[in-house]
């Protein structure tokens, strides 16, 4: 994913859906300069990981 799609992602007020690595995942927050973002598990909220914002994916 670009960061683009990423902001518009963290954004948006409707619920769409991101995968990181396969597993469903919600954005938290964004490091533009870094590349990076903060997300958590979808099932587990306390599963938080500082990922690159590309290998994050949208696609159905």
């Amino acid at each position: 994913m670009d960061m683009e799609r990423a902001k518009e992602i963290l954004n948006s007020p409707e619920k769409i859906e991101v995968k990181y690595r396969g597993t469903p995942v919600w954005i938290e927050m964004i490091d533009e300069t870094a590349e990076k973002a903060q997300v958590h598990s979808e099932n587990n909220p306390d599963d938080v990981k500082i990922v690159p914002v590309w290998d994050l994916d949208d696609r159905k």
